[in-house]
């Protein structure tokens, strides 16, 4: 990381654009089927190929052995770092919370095997969390003024999620708080000024949002009031589906939507269009 960051600054030295954006996590998060080879999936068709004995036997050569070609997340992460949370089988309740190791010693398979059979066996795709980062790495992107912050998540209801993938990472509800609560307040990495402004006005800027990302007369009058004292992210990699505290009310384009920290009901969002809108029709 530290060698990333300093061709970085080596580019934004000689004038280039670059920033970059990051959730606060150890964990990244997408499907099961990313331990296997990208062609395997191809046309989305996994579930037909592992169904046929030659071209499974295919998929799990490459999973052993990787080429270099394509990024292995199963081996990277290494079984006892993979988790699938996205299972819905009711036979597959018990895997809940428990790394890949450990799933395939309880059916008595190696990982790869056991990987294979639950991408099959499952009827949707297997949200999965992939611990493949470092708290030192997170710790030095977060330095860099360039960093902003992301979800990398969709904002589900928590009252729907059932522990599932769609609720399945803490990101999802936690990454800007925790940014407040861990890394300016407790760590004191950052000061809260700078804590807000990686959350607002440089992601506004860099994505070219005017009159967004600003406390200022004539820009979009989103707000949040939150106490700088105690707010935090609750949510965690077991119970992705709890909410932060410390946000006391919210308004969006001018409404409120918090209150007390209970939601209004009011939905005055919109989509938000950057200057590269409309430049690029079909033909």
């Amino acid at each position: 990381m530290q060698t990333l960051i300093e061709r970085i600054n080596a580019g934004r030295a000689a004038g280039q654009d670059i920033h970059a954006d990051m959730y606060l996590y150890t964990a990244g998060g997408t499907g099961l089927a990313a331990s296997c080879p990208p062609w395997a999936s191809e046309d989305d068709r996994l579930k037909e190929r592992l169904r046929d004995p030659a071209t499974r036997a295919s998929i799990r050569a490459a999973m052993l052995e990787p080429d270099g070609t394509w990024e292995p997340l199963g081996n990277l992460a290494g079984p006892e770092g993979v988790y699938p949370v996205g299972l819905k089988r009711p036979e597959h309740a018990e895997y809940l919370g428990k790394s890949l190791a450990e799933i395939a010693a309880l059916r008595g398979q190696d990982w790869i095997d056991a990987a294979l059979d639950l991408i099959e066996s499952e009827p949707d795709g297997v949200g999965t969390m992939y611990h493949l980062m470092t708290e030192e790495n997170i710790q030095l992107q977060l330095k860099e003024p360039w960093v902003m912050l992301g979800s990398d998540a969709a904002g589900d209801d928590p009252g729907e999620q059932d522990g599932g993938f769609a609720g399945g990472h803490p990101r999802a509800l936690g990454n800007f708080t925790r940014l407040l609560g861990r890394y300016v307040r407790e760590l004191g990495l950052l000061s809260l000024e700078e804590g807000v402004r990686r959350m607002t006005s440089l992601p506004a800027e860099h994505l070219g949002l005017t009159d967004r990302g600003q406390l200022r007369e004539g820009a979009y009058a989103d707000v949040v009031v939150f106490d700088p004292q105690t707010i935090s992210d609750r949510a965690t990699y077991t119970e992705s589906n709890r909410l932060s505290v410390g946000v006391r009310d919210v308004w969006v384009n001018g409404v409120q939507t918090l209150r007390g920290g209970k939601h209004t009901l009011a939905l005055p969002g919109k989509r938000l269009y950057g200057p590269g809108a409309g430049r690029f029709v079909a033909s």
